[in-house]
């Protein structure tokens, strides 16, 4: 149901949305270099963007909407996603709201997009080590995970104080690069939501297998495989309302698209996928699930890199990695549908290896 909502939330409201972008004028500011580089990029001058506002309030409408006619509850975990998709979205927001404002593509500057993005996840992390359910589980742990926590990396075995740092270093650096990473990705027609709805989805999976198989209450049998997870139903239920909302702003946003989603827009997929990863405990595993976003980042890491080790040399035509495929004459729309394919596999191969793993445990 909260899925359902949400995907009819975007699907059928964003036309109503872009005609207040357009009155408001909120329209896309491209990069120079961008478009000599790439003159097809100069035709997408003025296309409404900031619309990921769409599919954030969408989420939003549909969860609370299917908790609260089912006579659940919403939980803490799930409040903890929203708050980081909506607090990395005001962050990107602010960042679009200044270019369209001065009409230049000089936003936020980097690090006063990163102290941004501390000053929502420091607060996350405070919330989600604290409160605990009557059975002791807090929504986030103190251990680095993969598939489950991790016991032998627990980041609190070096006392209280040192743990709290090690803790919010961690996390914040998670989420740091998890919503540059999308951020870079966004860079074509339905390029990030495609990959987004594949990514959030496979973790709307991970979430839902871990609420059949809890430590509390479960099948004795599967318990060597269980879970220790808090609200894993609820984080499956944002999850999919999440991906569901993605899917219908899909529907205007893929090639060519009639708007585009903006800084707030990707930053709040990273904000997602970051709780998701925090939450269900798997963040390591992100490297994996969520790896079309690592490719974006780390060919922009490796061009840097290459260009200074060799003095002015690039690795590829241009970073990140799908305008270098622009570069080489593919079409924008062959180079969006082989990402999501690329990013199809490698969520799919991360499930795999989610439940393999617990194969292991009850064999």
């Amino acid at each position: 149901m909260a899925a359902a909502i949400s995907l009819a939330f975007t699907l059928f409201l964003t036309p109503v949305f872009l005609r207040l972008f357009r009155k408001w004028g909120w329209g896309q500011v491209i990069r120079t270099p961008e478009s000599v580089h790439n003159p097809s990029h100069e035709a997408k001058r003025g296309t409404p963007t900031m619309g990921g506002v769409i599919f954030i309030l969408g989420s939003i409408v549909g969860y609370f909407t299917g908790v609260l006619v089912s006579g659940e509850t919403p939980a803490l975990s799930a409040i903890l996603v929203i708050w980081l998709m909506v607090g990395f979205g005001v962050v990107g927001f602010i960042d679009d709201y200044m270019k369209v404002r001065s009409q230049r593509s000089l936003g936020l500057s980097g690090w006063r997009k990163v102290i941004g993005q501390l000053l929502v996840m420091i607060p996350f992390g405070i919330v989600a080590l604290n409160f605990p359910n009557r059975w002791g589980q807090t929504p986030a742990s103190a251990s680095i995970s993969l598939f489950r926590d991790i016991t032998w990396l627990d980041l609190f075995a070096f006392g209280i104080i040192l743990g709290w740092i090690l803790y919010l270093a961690w996390i914040s650096v998670i989420g740091v690069a998890t919503s540059n990473s999308v951020n870079l990705t966004d860079g074509l027609d339905g390029l990030a939501a495609g990959a987004g709805v594949i990514v959030v989805g496979a973790y709307s999976v991970i979430a839902f297998w871990q609420f059949k198989q809890p430590c509390i209450g479960g099948d004795p049998g599967a318990l060597g495989g269980c879970y220790e997870v808090r609200d894993p139903f609820n984080l499956a239920i944002i999850s999919a309302s999440f991906a569901a909302s993605l899917i219908g702003f899909l529907w205007w946003n893929a090639p060519k698209a009639k708007v585009f989603m903006g800084d707030v827009g990707s930053m709040a997929i990273g904000g997602v996928v970051t709780a998701m990863a925090i939450l269900t405990r798997t963040e390591l595993l992100l490297l994996v699930i969520a790896g079309v976003f690592v490719l974006s980042s780390g060919s922009v890491i490796l061009q840097r890199a290459y260009f200074k080790l060799t003095r002015g040399k690039r690795l590829f035509l241009m970073s990140p990695f799908h305008h270098h495929l622009e570069m080489r004459g593919w079409s924008e729309v062959t180079i969006v549908v082989r990402m999501w394919i690329i990013a199809g596999l490698l969520a799919v191969s991360a499930v795999g290896l989610f439940y393999v793993e617990w194969l292991t445990r009850v064999g």
